[in-house]
């Protein structure tokens, strides 16, 4: 389960990460090594943005951290609730709406970046992008993995 649990945390984590690039340099012009250390930003604070390759890195390592947490707790939960067997899509969407709740209320208000305003437009924008490209390839993954090891019995 853990090589799935790996796997799928690459797919997603890229996915999204390559997707917060886009949707930072068409809203913003900001390119891929700002979005890395904004999120490294969060440990370092504002001197995050004055380092070099090591910040892009951290940026790069905490935000797979948060995915595999993600994908971890999925697959975790996923035999123990019955209900998560069902849909895809509801799954996707339940993985994206608490991906931007632990993220954005709970994430990123504890770190060094601190609360952001709320804007309802890029809330939707937000998790709809999680539920594209983190819910549905966890959920996705999920189901796949726990039907195939039902069928091995």
């Amino acid at each position: 389960m853990w090589q799935k649990i790996i796997n799928t945390t690459l797919l997603a984590g890229s996915l999204d990460i390559i997707a917060a690039f886009i949707q930072a340099y068409i809203k913003n012009k900001v390119p891929p090594d700002i979005v890395l250390k904004y999120i490294a930003s969060g440990m370092f604070g504002n001197k995050s943005f004055e380092g070099g390759f090591e910040m892009i890195l951290v940026g790069l390592i905490v935000h797979f951290i948060i995915t595999f947490a993600c994908v971890s707790i999925f697959f975790l939960i996923y035999p123990k609730l019955k209900i998560l067997h069902h849909k895809i899509i509801i799954n996707s969407l339940i993985i994206a709406i608490l991906a931007w709740v632990v993220t954005n209320l709970v994430i990123i208000p504890s770190s060094k970046i601190g609360p952001k305003e709320f804007e309802f437009k890029s809330v939707l924008i937000a998790v709809g992008t999680l539920f594209l490209f983190v819910g549905m390839p966890i959920a996705y993954s999920a189901k796949r993995f726990f039907i195939r090891q039902a069928i091995k019995g």
